[in-house]
């Protein structure tokens, strides 16, 4: 398993990190939270990152064809601006920055695209990574991409409040707030789905090789029915087999035939559960991927977002 600097070029196999720090894996319980913290991995991202300048030119915006019946917000309510905003930071001091289609109309209001970052990545990083500017302004979007800050569940809670703060600047629908992330991204993307102080605030969820184990979800109580979209590597060999587990936990939580799923005609193979309860959607796609690889699943994922029906 290699990892990639910022120029995309491949520099540190994983294996080697050993050197580095004589243990992989650190176990920390935060509550009833089970985290695990790769620390190599994450010094990894910090030596790539610090050794290479920030691309923090954005990605091409698109313009949405926005329906004729629109409008939810005042005109001159909202302050935020068309295009790519950076140098934003919450009220907890988290750097963040906003994506808008390209003909932003700010009477309009749009869901709202959180993705958080992996360890160590900053939100430029992130952005890099999952490629998902383009394609979600262009189905009209707003798209919020946070800095990584080292998880606990008082990290969770400040990445929940993002949302409603950039809210007050840009017209955005605060019933259609959807979050994604990769790895420690993922893992906030999940955690805010089920701990008491943020499992309201997300409409939806898909995260991507989350550091969470079935067993984990295990100590929680089954929240409401919420769509669910769990991505995960076949060859992801720090969090094996999770992806798998956590789906699970979903599935039975939203009451879905665990016994039964069916492989749609979808990308990345993703298996759709039966049974599911109205607004559980669960779907499970495992990649052929490692770790360190985002899924290759955008469309699927914010066709996801915009119509769970679809996946019942």
């Amino acid at each position: 398993m290699w990892l990639k600097g910022c120029d995309g070029r491949l520099i540190i196999p994983l294996q080697n990190l050993n050197q580095l720090c004589p243990r992989l894996v650190n176990r920390n319980v935060i509550g009833n939270l089970y985290r695990l913290i790769a620390g190599c991995v994450v010094l990894s991202f910090h030596i790539t990152t610090a050794a290479c300048s920030e691309n923090t030119t954005p990605p091409q915006l698109e313009a949405f064809t926005y329906p004729t019946t629109a409008g939810h917000c005042l005109a001159g309510s909202r302050s935020g601006v068309a295009g790519a905003t950076d140098g934003r930071v919450s009220a907890e001091g988290i750097k963040y920055m906003v994506r808008t289609p390209s003909n932003y109309d700010a009477t309009f209001t749009h869901p709202l695209l959180m993705v958080y970052a992996p360890a160590g990545m900053s939100r430029w990083a992130s952005e890099r990574l999952t490629g998902l500017t383009t394609e979600a302004t262009r189905t009209g979007f707003v798209v919020v991409y946070a800095d990584h800050k080292q998880l606990n569940l008082s990290t969770v809670e400040q990445l929940g409040m993002i949302p409603g703060q950039v809210a007050k600047e840009w017209c955005i629908d605060e019933t259609r707030v959807y979050a994604t992330g990769h790895s420690d991204g993922g893992t906030a993307s999940l955690a805010l789905a089920v701990l008491d102080k943020t499992k309201t605030i997300p409409a939806a969820i898909a995260p991507s090789a989350a550091g969470w184990r079935g067993k984990d979800l295990e100590e929680f109580q089954c929240p409401a029915p919420i769509p669910v979209m769990i991505m995960h590597g076949k060859h992801d060999t720090l969090f094996p087999g999770w992806g798998a587990q956590t789906s699970a936990w979903w599935a039975t939580c939203h009451g879905c035939d665990v016994s039964k799923t069916k492989t749609k005609t979808l990308e990345g193979g993703c298996r759709v559960y039966q049974g599911c309860a109205s607004g559980g959607a669960t779907v499970y796609c495992e990649g052929s991927g490692g770790h360190r690889d985002w899924p290759n699943l955008n469309r699927v994922m914010l066709e996801f977002f915009a119509h769970p029906e679809k996946f019942l």
